[in-house]
């Protein structure tokens, strides 16, 4: 057994165990859509980890720009539209 384990059984029920780290990255295996698409069972958690983490940065970039496309957009219409789409981003 590795140390690691043996540390995780012995600090008690405030750690995760190695069925809810597997839990969790089956869960993340089914919404990421780079593994999605593949068809594969056969992933290691760290490779899951790594796309995760690819994934939250282009959500991250796409957030940025369409940001700043809203921002553009907001800036080239009147003071009423701009209110109109502002209030419907408060909804």
């Amino acid at each position: 057994m590795s140390s690691r384990r043996s540390r995780s059984r012995q600090s008690g029920s405030s750690r995760i165990t190695d069925d809810q780290i597997h839990d969790l990255v089956t869960k993340l295996q089914q919404i990421l859509p780079e593994i999605r698409e593949r068809r594969s069972d056969k992933v290691s958690a760290a490779r899951v980890l790594q796309e995760t983490c690819n994934y939250i940065k282009s959500l991250h970039r796409e957030v940025d720009d369409l940001s700043e496309r809203l921002s553009e957009l907001l800036a080239t219409t009147d003071m009423a539209q701009a209110a109109i789409i502002r209030n419907l981003f408060m909804q």
